[in-house]
């Protein structure tokens, strides 16, 4: 029998406001299995004051060593509910259960790393040029933060921006995609046992209307969306009316660069972890795998050996590397993505289709596949697919490399493998992106900033720099002198 759950408003476990459900759908065999909330306007208003009293009513005055001692509760909670938690987000999502058990477990991570900071936002003293003017800098809470959430790693993804809310002394209201929303809901009732104060987390959930009303309702403070890049810029423009503060999260095309002279068992296996783990449904996925010529054949080789080699069923079973799509539009979206490379021209080396058998007739399942001689302005190379399908890319030098990798609108990540250290730094350097993993691809940390450039996104998350996108900086200025000033001139 299906669960049902409800949204949490400060503090409070209640149904939408006129009833309304809508189902989760387990993506192995598009059954439901819960029934969730879909909240309206109303319930936005409602979590949003709920957020506003609990910040303006002590939160933001809370101290740090009391908001930190609440998020490694929250941390402890986390770790010790990871499977129950890593079975619902399989469930969910469709990601194998040896993946959503390490993020469950790097989500508490970060609310421990977090937490860390929590009592440690000191401003700085500045010295001015006049010495009988003081003057020094606070770091404070921006306010009520609108925290959404993409269906690919929902717990993670969360862990990214409630951690350094919670940190910094925000209050939020957390909107899940519609895809994949038990988790958080579950979530929510690990931060009421923590005993965090009613209103300081608030979750709503529904489809994309319930975004709308929370990224346009005048009550919020900061905006924080993970997601498609065409939804981050309709957020943009509606935060623009009201000057929202907007830190953006969105897709990738990223290359992965492999050069003559790299290691090529472990670069195999970083092509393999960049684009097959997760089924591709990461923005990080390393979707172009650029190859140097003089080794172009026998990475194709090995690439494809291991791509035929995937084991792919059902997340929940211990052996499966790769479980189906998250939702049946993404899977209708993936094959037509891989009709149209074989179109346009595009080499199909491994895969193309629905893996064939009883066991996926019903689940929204796509082989591993595996393109060559990918052109770099073709569709398959300059397009996000969100899905299991690699293009490879041959390249004659580092001046090609670069260009190619550059190439496209985003910038989020790339990988670059190379035994040489110098050329390492070199083309690092030159890449147009958030960050570059060297001689490993797929590899996360609490302490590293994470975010990309150009239609990747804004902001950063993770990281020290993370706090800052929910922290304002206020100047104090004090004269200590007691000089008869002109009036009518500005004292400098």
């Amino acid at each position: 029998m299906p669960t049902t759950y409800q949204l949490y408003i400060g503090g409070a476990w209640r149904d939408a406001a006129d009833g309304a459900t809508f189902p989760a759908i387990n993506p192995v065999d598009q059954q439901p299995w819960a029934h969730l909330p879909q909240a309206g306007s109303a319930d936005v208003d409602a979590a949003v004051a709920a957020a506003r009293e609990a910040f303006d009513g002590g939160w933001k005055h809370t101290n740090g060593l009391t908001r930190a001692t609440l998020m490694q509760r929250l941390a402890e909670l986390l770790e010790a509910d990871a499977e129950r938690m890593a079975q619902l987000e399989t469930t969910d999502n469709g990601k194998v259960i040896r993946e959503t058990r390490v993020q469950m477990r790097f989500a508490a991570r970060n609310y421990r790393y977090f937490a860390g900071w929590a009592d440690k936002l000191h401003g700085e003293s500045i010295p001015l040029d006049r010495p009988e003017l003081v003057d020094f800098t606070t770091r404070e809470p921006r306010g009520v933060a609108a925290l959404i959430t993409s269906w690919n790693s929902p717990m993670a993804i969360l862990a990214n921006k409630l951690a350094p809310a919670l940190a910094a002394g925000c209050t939020v209201v957390i909107k899940p995609s519609e895809m994949a929303s038990v988790t958080t809901l579950a979530f929510a009732e690990l931060c009421e046992k923590a005993g965090f104060p009613a209103g300081v987390v608030n979750v709503v959930t529904g489809d994309g209307s319930v975004g709308a009303a929370l990224t346009g309702h005048p009550g919020i403070d900061l905006i924080s969306f993970t997601g498609g890049t065409a939804t981050g810029k309709a957020i943009s423009r509606v935060a623009a009316e009201h000057l929202t503060p907007v830190t953006l999260e969105l897709g990738g095309k990223s290359a992965n660069i492999v050069f003559a002279d790299a290691d090529l068992e472990q670069a195999v296996t970083g092509a393999v972890a960049g684009i097959f783990a997760a089924a591709g449904q990461t923005c990080i996925a390393g979707s172009r795998l650029l190859v140097q010529r003089e080794i172009y054949d026998r990475v194709v080789a090995q690439v494809c050996e291991r791509a035929r080699a995937i084991r792919v069923g059902d997340p929940r079973d211990e052996a499966t590397e790769m479980g189906p799509v998250a939702t049946q539009a993404q899977h209708q979206r993936v094959l037509a993505f891989i009709q149209r490379a074989r179109e346009q021209g595009a080499t199909l080396a491994v895969g193309g289709g629905v893996p064939q058998g009883e066991a996926y007739d019903r689940g929204y399942f796509v082989e591993p596949t595996v393109f060559t001689e990918v052109a770099p302005d073709a569709e398959l190379a300059q397009e996000e697919v969100f899905g299991p399908v690699l293009a490879i890319i041959p390249f004659d030098n580092e001046e090609e490399a670069i260009a190619i990798a550059n190439g496209t609108a985003y910038g989020l990540v790339a990988g670059l493998w190379t035994q040489n250290l110098a050329r390492a730094h070199r083309v690092a350097r030159r890449l147009e992106v958030g960050g570059v993993w060297v001689n490993t691809y797929r590899t996360n940390a609490a302490q590293a900033p994470f975010g990309g450039v150009k239609a990747s996104g804004i902001g950063r998350e993770r990281g020290l720099h993370a706090l800052d996108e929910y922290l304002e900086i206020k100047n104090l200025m004090i004269d200590l002198s007691s000089e008869a000033r002109d009036p009518f001139a500005i004292r400098t």
